[in-house]
């Protein structure tokens, strides 16, 4: 394949996990005329969110307002902690966060400053970006960050494409979490595709760059440090939207 010049590379939920992000990167090797998007989720859970948001702050890559970005700007609402909120914040992996600041100090407050400026959506004409997904039954200009942030099994069991000219990238949802989907393979539906593959996560540890450009997948386990790159549509599953709710129960029951 001929490469295009001028590549479009979306990464998904990196979760602190700097090592494997700086791996990606130098496997993608972005060049000036290259646009890198990051589709939020930057932190917790991971041992390195500091340094990751300032690898992207640094070269001034787009970044999306992910549930975990907001959950921090949720607990510290005008730079001070909120208690009922920081809670769920450190249950939700946020402890990790703040250890890798060191303490709430000037870093701490400068990046929570810049996630509050962070867009929740971006159009880019034959692709849509977001964190987690839009719901299928309601206009663009009548959602929130609830669905922009956190919406899960209604967007992924919508049985027809929200668009009808641009495919939906998004991350949020851990595709081994989807029915028939294996750890490190994407998960694409009707109209949508989401590249969250669970670098955090045990059962997988992949983190995923997509060269839509060019159709190429990049990958790099943050545990075992393989690498790998692959042509898209090697490495998708497609979903049935009428699996998603059976799956999802099913997940829970054995929970």
């Amino acid at each position: 394949m001929t490469q295009a010049c001028h590549r479009r590379i979306i990464i998904g939920d990196v979760h602190g996990h700097y090592r494997g992000l700086i791996t990606l990167l130098e496997a993608i090797a972005p060049d000036t005329l290259d646009e890198v998007y990051f589709l939020g989720d930057l932190i917790d859970r991971g041992p390195d969110s500091a340094d990751v948001v300032s690898l992207v702050r640094q070269h001034r890559y787009t970044c999306l307002l992910g549930n975990h970005e907001q959950l921090m700007i949720d607990a510290y609402p005008n730079g001070h902690p909120f208690t009922p909120a920081l809670q769920a914040w450190l249950y939700s992996g946020g402890r990790a966060t703040i250890a890798s600041y060191g303490d709430t100090g000037k870093l701490f407050q400068d990046h929570l400053a810049w996630f509050k400026t962070l867009p929740s959506h971006l159009d880019l004409g034959d692709i849509w970006l977001v964190h987690a997904g839009v719901h299928p039954l309601l206009p663009i200009e009548s959602q929130s960050l609830q669905e922009f942030c956190w919406i899960r099994d209604e967007f992924h069991s919508s049985s027809k494409p929200y668009f009808a000219d641009k495919l939906i990238i998004a991350g949020h949802t851990i595709t081994f979490t989807l029915p028939k989907v294996e750890p490190g393979e994407l998960a694409q539906g009707y109209g949508w595709l989401d590249i969250d593959t669970g670098a955090y996560h045990p059962k997988s540890g992949w983190l995923t760059g997509l060269d839509i450009t060019n159709r190429e997948v990049y990958q790099v386990n943050v545990f075992s440090g393989a690498k790998r790159k692959l042509p898209l549509d090697e490495v998708i599953t497609r979903i049935e939207p009428t699996q998603v709710l059976a799956h999802r129960q099913a997940l829970l029951n054995r929970s």
